[in-house]
């Protein structure tokens, strides 16, 4: 299959304005609340404790897609400012807001206005007063140069056609000494060619990712630092969902 960039950023984009509008009319998106692989306790609200669901507006853990909970291990501080990248219905901006406090904030960039509504809708209804959500795309994030303390994100990266950009960008916009912690799906090098090219594949997360070399090696042409990645749990047969965590120097 010959997709270009531009192709496989309208099929994930129309992917999950869909995903939003079926939890705007109330419906089960994808039947569990993730657009990722299907049916699975390995994506989306399951992967949050109680305590942090509990935190959240329903349509927030409902629209959650992600393969992780970058929240549970970012260690954030009051007053930090906090950036999701490709933040979506917007529960990891939530949580990272109530955890920086009214000193702090937290800034979801998202590329799919569906997303973008639904997200302002959550916020309103937690009364969270210390966030913000921006129109964008990860390759080219919309903030200055060495504007916050921590990039997070979900299981997005794996979507984008230029994933090393992303970590340039990412890097980018951090703070001297901030850190980089985002789940994500880390292929296995022997994933097989049918998987990679598979386009529904690759908007559920699977057939764009990374292998544990290829994103050590892009963080590392980022100019990040003390990397580490840890798989937590199997997402498929051929991949894993990880914590990625990294620091600016």
């Amino acid at each position: 299959m010959t997709t270009t960039p531009d192709d496989l950023r309208e099929q994930v984009r129309r992917r999950y304005a869909e995903s939003a509008r079926s939890v705007t009319e109330s419906a089960a998106s994808c039947g569990s609340g993730s657009c990722c692989a299907g049916e699975s306790a390995d994506f989306g609200e399951s992967l949050y404790s109680a305590d942090q669901r509990a935190e959240l507006p329903d349509a927030a853990a409902l629209a959650s897609l992600g393969c992780g909970n970058p929240t549970a291990v970012a260690d954030l501080d009051e007053g930090e400012t906090v950036l999701d990248l490709g933040s979506g219905a917007g529960a990891d901006v939530l949580i990272s807001a109530r955890r920086v406090g009214p000193a702090g904030r937290a800034i979801g960039l998202d590329m799919t206005d569906e997303m973008l509504a639904l997200a302002h809708q959550n916020a309103a209804q937690a009364g969270a007063t210390n966030v913000e959500f921006v129109k964008g795309h990860i390759e080219a994030i919309p903030l200055p140069d060495n504007s916050v303390d921590v990039v997070i994100s979900n299981c997005v990266i794996n979507l984008s056609a230029d994933k090393p950009q992303v970590v340039r960008e990412a890097a980018r916009v951090l703070k001297r000494g901030g850190r980089f912690t985002v789940s994500d799906v880390i292929a296995d090098p022997d994933m097989d060619a049918a998987t990679r090219a598979d386009m529904e594949q690759w908007t559920g997360c699977v057939a764009g990712a990374l292998t544990e070399r290829e994103f050590t090696d892009a963080l590392i042409a980022g100019g990040l630092v003390d990397i580490e990645i840890r798989p937590t749990h199997r997402v498929h047969t051929h991949a894993a969902s990880a914590i990625v965590r990294a620091r600016k120097p």
